[in-house]
């Protein structure tokens, strides 16, 4: 695995489903097989929202291999002068690629990008395990997520 420093974080683009990024998401939860033309019609769609819904990746050059990913999707409200808020979603680093703070530049360049999108805030949702790691992001506990399945 190569240092820290090699990773850079960049927007998820269409050739990264050949590079891992469906098995990455697998890590994190259940994510079904997708065919090449479900994952662009999904691609294009998500692209339409411009920088409102971001998804980034660290991709492993040496390996070609996506070994971190996570997204922020920002929500427009009435709230607030007409507010904004970031919601940072499935962020996941490689089993094999854990240890190099990759999961923490994901994090920060979400962050960051919701702030230079003008949201008041950015709130996410963790297990428990992991919230010693949003901590350490600059995050804090703040009321109770829950939840609704439909399936």
């Amino acid at each position: 695995m190569a240092t820290e420093q090699s990773f850079q974080v960049r927007k998820l683009q269409l050739s990264d489903k050949g590079k891992g990024f469906i098995d990455l998401l697998r890590q994190l939860s259940v994510c079904d097989p997708i065919s090449d033309e479900d994952f662009e019609a999904r691609f294009q769609e998500l692209s339409s929202h411009g920088d409102d819904h971001l998804i980034c990746v660290i991709e492993d050059e040496r390996q070609g291999k996506i070994v971190a990913t996570g997204c922020v999707f920002v929500e427009k409200k009435f709230l607030r002068n007409c507010g904004k808020v970031g919601h940072i979603e499935d962020v996941v680093v490689d089993s094999g690629a854990r240890g190099l703070h990759l999961g923490k530049k994901i994090v920060e360049f979400l962050a960051d990008h919701a702030r230079s999108k003008g949201c008041y805030k950015v709130i996410l949702d963790c297990s428990s395990e992991n919230k010693a790691f949003y901590e350490r992001c600059g995050f804090k506990e703040k009321e109770i997520q829950m939840v609704q399945y439909f399936v």
